[in-house]
């Protein structure tokens, strides 16, 4: 059984407990991570309504990046994540620009969660085609790779194409942030598997979780990789479950926690510090 890590995911909007709090709260109670969803916005008409779907948050979201620095400010060891960034909605040059700001901000602390999006209407408005996300993302993750190495950069792909260029800082972490990929679908999988550093899946079912992870690290022992990590979302992770995720070697779980309410988050954070190994 190996010592997982347990960290925390919000939908931070501005209605609820401020970062800056938020950030603090969560490393004063001792938890490794602190992990920040994103959309840009919300359709007003769409077609795709999933269970759990909550288009009032979603709507008043704050930015990921601009929110994580404000956190980065005000914590020393916590380490801030993005979960997910939903890259094919995002321009690579920039979003490598981002990523490495806020390791370089943070010291060395970004976890960059990743995902190809499920919203279409949402990537349309992007200019994206959404049968085609996962072969953007995979171009996009290529391509910021190149940025975040090589001190003059460049990508022709399909979908993604630059010439040479010259862009800094360069991540404080080497070769560059974790990657964490997220989704359990076929394609997520292979982008997980190929290009992540992690599989960063949301569990609701374990005997989904348990397949996808045995097809994930068959794809990954295939292709000569690595075993990697994982780390997992759930939104209500019982002690059974935590100690079942352990057995299976996942190394992060984290958990969504309410943010309306100050005195109801750190009762939350309460319960979760106590499940911290010493």
């Amino acid at each position: 059984m190996c010592a997982m890590r347990l960290g925390v995911a919000v939908w931070l909007t501005d209605t609820g407990v401020a970062i800056t709090e938020l950030a603090r709260l969560v490393e004063d109670a001792g938890l490794e991570s602190l992990f920040l969803t994103e959309h840009s916005h919300v359709p007003a008409r769409r077609q795709d309504l999933v269970q759990g779907d909550r288009p009032g948050e979603d709507a008043r979201l704050l930015d990921q990046f601009t929110a994580l620095g404000a956190a980065a400010a005000c914590t020393s060891r916590l380490r801030l994540g993005t979960g997910v960034c939903i890259v094919p909605q995002h321009d690579p040059i920039a979003l490598a620009k981002r990523v490495a700001t806020i390791d370089h901000i943070s010291g060395g602390r970004f976890l960059f969660g990743v995902g190809a999006g499920w919203l279409v209407e949402e990537l349309r408005n992007h200019g994206v085609d959404p049968p085609r996300r996962w072969a953007l993302m995979e171009e996009q993750l290529l391509a910021m790779k190149a940025i975040w190495t090589a001190d003059e950069a460049e990508f022709h792909g399909d979908l993604v194409d630059f010439d040479p260029i010259w862009s800094w800082p360069k991540p404080v972490q080497k070769p560059h942030p974790p990657l964490l990929v997220g989704g359990d679908g076929p394609q997520s999988l292979r982008l997980a598997a190929l290009h992540g550093d992690a599989w960063a899946p949301v569990v609701e079912k374990l005997e989904e979780f348990e397949r996808g992870l045995a097809e994930w690290r068959r794809l990954r022992e295939e292709a000569g990789l690595a075993p990697g990590e994982v780390t997992v979302f759930g939104f209500d992770l019982d002690e059974a479950g935590l100690a079942r995720f352990a057995e299976l070697g996942v190394t992060r779980a984290v958990v969504q926690v309410p943010v309306e309410d100050a005195d109801v988050l750190r009762r939350r954070l309460d319960d979760l510090a106590a499940r911290v190994p010493a």
